[in-house]
């Protein structure tokens, strides 16, 4: 009887699942094997939000599995330590596992070979399970990545992708012992609007996408009122949901709004690519600029509390608190406040954001934060958002703000992204923090450090 292992890690789903759909295709019986990383905990990347939601996944993984024959798995420690030990315990004679793009991912890689080597047991990693294109799938000449969003895009867009696997019928599982699976009742400190996790109601909210938000997106994915965005990004972090299918169900639907939707997936896949070739750009600049940061705990603390007195900033970053997510546009503010107006580094909110998102994945946010920051991708490093003009344009009414800072709901639609306008009695009854900073402060204090 041959036996193989699935090392399951951001892949936590059973559709369209390449590096499963291997194993199963050649071993008799499999290990369907997700080890508890003491590493990823050491690191501090191990946090309530996402151990929350990581729980439901499992627990969804392990009853699709039951519906087919099998179960999960579960074990707690070293990687390459545990599944040497299911190795040894079952003869398995190949390990398969998704690849990743980050420092960590590789040293994890190059562990379980050397764990592994004089065993017997092969390695197979997979390539492209955690993004709809692998990430050395397209790059330009001369160079190993692409360093420019639209150029890769080009290319990303004629670039076929792999096709979608089907769900296994019937799962045979060679039995060894399993820990139980963590449950997310057990987490302390988890906010209190976090969404459910799993495959199965990432597919439910999947398809209430494709039916009802989809075609509107190009249009309303700004609107923060509106909040019309896919919200998806938790179960593509975790591998609920594969990019690659996503991308192909998009396309199909053909409308403007599902080609903006598949720009974001290509974004993403983007900066997996970038970090990929880049590993250092998890915490070191990818463009340096020289920049000589301020350091203010007070206005850290404002801004990571969401009391900066800049309604929209706030906000994004009560609703941060409440949900472990925020909106993309509501991200971009808050990221741009934090690293050009307060001038704060950059790493110090990219750190926030990865202690409270659930969709809290090191390429994105990472990435992310410093495309807004200047040191990253964009070509524009030094334009700053001004989170007044910015309400105004994408919360004209002040519905996302009202629906955040409870305080403002009852002023006035004018003074709502400047509430430091309202008459002094008026503003003091509403309790709502005078701003940290002056925008004008701000920006001074910006162009001076990065010597402008």
């Amino acid at each position: 009887m041959s036996v193989s292992v699935v090392l399951f890690t951001s892949d936590l789903r059973l559709n369209d699942n390449p590096v499963l759909h291997t194993a199963l295709r050649e071993a008799d019986r499999i290990v369907p094997l997700f080890v508890l990383d003491d590493g990823i905990r050491k690191a501090g990347f191990d946090a309530p939000n996402r151990r929350a939601f990581l729980a439901d996944c499992l627990a969804d993984l392990d009853a699709g599995l039951r519906a087919r024959g099998g179960h999960l798995v579960v074990r707690s420690g070293d990687p390459a330590d545990r599944v040497r030990a299911v190795v040894t315990e079952t003869g398995a004679r190949r390990v398969h596992v998704a690849g990743g793009v980050s420092a960590y991912a590789a040293r994890r890689e190059s562990a379980l070979r050397e764990a592994l080597s004089g065993t017997g047991c092969a390695l197979a990693v997979h390539d492209g399970v955690l993004t709809a294109l692998a990430p050395g799938a397209v790059t330009p000449e001369g160079r190993d990545h692409y360093a420019v969003f639209t150029p890769y895009f080009n290319r990303w867009s004629s670039t076929g992708l792999r096709d979608v696997v089907a769900t296994p019928r019937k799962v045979r599982v060679a039995e060894v012992d399993s820990e139980p699976l963590p449950d997310r009742a057990d987490v302390d400190g988890v906010s209190p609007g976090l969404a459910e996790g799993g495959e199965t109601a990432g597919r439910e909210r999947l398809w209430q996408w494709l039916s009802d938000g989809l075609a509107g997106y190009e249009d309303g994915h700004d609107d923060l009122g509106g909040d019309v965005t896919s919200r998806l990004s938790p179960y593509l972090h975790f591998g609920a949901l594969s990019a690659a299918e996503l991308v192909q169900l998009a396309r199909r639907e053909g409308s403007p709004g599902a080609e903006a939707f598949v720009r974001q997936l290509a974004w993403r896949d983007f900066h997996h690519q970038v970090l990929a070739a880049r590993p250092d750009a998890a915490r070191a600049d990818y463009r340096a600029r020289g920049d000589d940061w301020h350091h203010d705990e007070a206005e850290f603390t404002a801004w990571s509390s969401g009391h900066t007195g800049y309604p929209l900033v706030d906000a994004a970053m009560r609703q941060l608190a409440h949900e472990g997510w925020i909106h993309n546009r509501g991200r971009m503010l808050a990221a741009s406040f934090l690293a050009k107006t307060l001038y704060l580094d950059w790493r110090l909110g990219a750190r926030h954001f990865l202690d409270l998102l659930v969709d809290g994945d090191l390429a994105n946010n990472q990435l992310n934060w410093q495309w807004v920051a200047g040191t990253g991708t964009d070509t524009r490093p030094n334009r700053v958002l001004n989170p007044v003009v910015q309400g105004k344009r994408f919360d004209p009414r002040g519905v996302y703000v009202r629906r955040w800072v409870p305080e403002l709901a009852g002023v006035d639609d004018k003074f709502v992204h400047e509430p430091w306008k309202l008459p002094e009695r008026e503003l003091a009854r509403t309790g709502y923090p005078e701003p940290v900073v002056d925008l004008a402060e701000g920006r001074a204090r910006f162009e001076r450090g990065r010597g402008l």
